[in-house]
């Protein structure tokens, strides 16, 4: 047996070590520093740390097109786009984490016992999320740009565990909370093992674990299309579970609601765009010439996806849920560009994934200003009226609303125009129309909340609009603008990411 010394690209590897150290910065912090002094030094390296990150990737973005680890990650143009997507992402959800009305004061007490009161009454904090939140970027980094399935399936799980943790952090409803976190668990546990099903299934029919070496096999024919079909299968049940897509769905709702709001928005938005970034390379690399295998019943779940996700946001009445069902129907919008498979696919599924995973985080970043002497308010008759009584407010929910349902002059239109059209030009008509339907659907809920907060008079139920901190203002503006100037002057964008993003095959 010959031993091969693994030959590295640390460039390339570099916005993934970075935030990789900062995370274990923040755990020696946790260890060493004093209780007091956590809180900011743990922002500062996680800041610190993504902000170095996103300059590396952009400083190395000229190599795109080269083989980082030995056919186990690649840099390429597409990669480059998502992980700057994830990064920009990444360090607007910590200025919502910084403020730390929304996390547990201790994470190990019992619900309601004497320990947690008194961790309240001496207003601890829970500084761990913030090296949490690096391993789980660092996770997010490596997904999409993981060119073969052990490095994926590693990938996954740096990115996941993190979350299932944070997801029961929240400082009131604590009961649901940690319900929430061992529904992720579990339902996330059950995704890992269909995955792992997935790649045992993909090396029996190819021998191999590479993306281009499962292609390979795919265009010379030689192995048993049984375990083909089984492997990309099992292998999507795990991709569909991370984005949310039906009949993988069940977690997103409760996971949204009982999540403390901060690490909703940062799951919604950040884990959707490292999730579609590796279904694209996957489809797009490993399964393009398999397309009439796997194609017909992706169609089938986008189509179930979309009109599910739309009919069922109009019946609820927590703002966190609804928020959920549209995450869900957007990724059937989402799965449209998987489905296109044609280069304008993927550069309309990039900007669409730029342009929701902002909104979405400024959406969020809104609910948390929605307080009572309880906490925050989620329950959509109590926002009744916002509009009299926090203008500023609810016109910039409302423009967040406007831009999921697809409205022009928002960057979602712009999104949606993008990715029905590369649908249509593959000619997947099926997937156009039920796109508008569900689109309409949609925007009559969104509508309704408008409705709700602007012409409906307000509740006096004790409920106010909070000052935002300085971090969160910075988050919400900055979500707002990009949200404005991506609908109005998508041109500059959209040329950016036609000329650079592509995939190594």
């Amino acid at each position: 047996m010959v031993f091969t010394t693994p030959v590295l690209n640390y460039a390339q590897l570099s916005p993934i070590l970075i935030v990789l150290a900062g995370a274990v910065i923040g755990v020696l912090i946790e260890a060493f520093a004093p209780r007091n002094a956590r809180h900011n030094s743990q922002m500062f390296i996680s800041l610190l740390s993504l902000v170095s990150a996103f300059a590396a990737t952009v400083s190395i973005r000229k190599q795109a097109g080269v083989d980082a680890a030995m056919n186990s990650v690649a840099f390429d143009g597409a990669a480059f786009l998502i992980q700057a997507t994830i990064l920009i992402i990444a360090v607007l959800a910590v200025f919502l984490i910084a403020d730390q009305e929304n996390f547990t004061a201790l994470a190990a007490a019992i619900p309601g016992s004497q320990e947690e009161r008194e961790s309240l009454q001496k207003d601890l904090r829970v500084t761990e999320v913030y090296p949490l939140t690096l391993f789980a970027v660092a996770g997010m980094l490596l997904f999409p740009i993981a060119t073969d399935l052990i490095t994926l399936f590693v990938a996954l799980e740096v990115l996941s565990l993190p979350l299932y943790l944070m997801a029961g952090l929240s400082r009131r409803r604590r009961l649901m909370s940690q319900e929430a976190a061992l529904k992720y668990f579990l339902l996330g546990a059950f995704s890992s093992a269909f995955f792992l099903f997935g790649i045992a299934y993909l090396y029996g029919y190819s021998g191999t674990i590479t993306l281009s070496g499962i292609q390979q096999s795919i265009v010379g024919g030689s192995g048993n299309d049984v375990f083909l079909l089984l492997g990309i299968a099992f292998l999507s049940v795990g991709l569909l579970f991370k984005v949310g897509a039906v009949p993988f769905h069940a977690w997103s709702p409760d996971v949204y609601q009982g999540a403390p709001t901060a690490i909703t928005g940062f799951m919604a938005a950040a884990t959707k765009v490292a999730a579609f970034g590796a279904i694209l390379r996957i489809f797009y690399v490993a399964f393009a010439n398999a397309e009439w295998q796997w194609r017909p019943a992706l169609v089938i779940v986008a189509i179930i996806t979309m009109l599910f996700g739309s009919v069922v946001a109009i019946t609820q009445r927590d703002v966190k849920r609804m928020l959920a069902y549209s995450s869900i129907a957007h990724a059937g919008f989402l799965l449209a560009g998987v489905i296109a498979l044609n280069k304008s696919g993927l550069d309309a599924s990039i900007f669409y994934l730029f342009a929701y995973g902002i909104a979405t985080l400024g959406a969020f970043a809104i609910v948390t200003l929605i307080r009572d002497a309880a906490g925050e308010v989620t329950d959509l008759n109590r926002w009744s009226g916002l509009g009299k009584r926090s203008p500023l407010t609810a016109s910039v929910f409302a423009l967040f609303l406007l831009t999921f349902a697809g409205i022009p002059l928002t960057s979602g239109f712009i999104g949606k125009f993008s990715i029905f059209s590369a649908a249509y030009q593959s000619g997947s008509t099926a997937i156009l129309i039920t796109g508008v339907l569900s689109s309409a659907i949609a925007a009559f809920f969104y509508i309704r909340v408008i409705v709700l907060m602007f012409f409906k008079d307000p509740v006096e139920d004790g409920t106010s609009v909070v000052l935002p901190s300085a971090l969160t203002a910075i988050a919400i503006a900055i979500a707002a603008v990009v949200t404005i100037v991506l609908g109005i002057f998508p041109a500059p964008l959209l040329s950016f990411i036609e000329s650079t993003a592509f995939f190594i095959r």
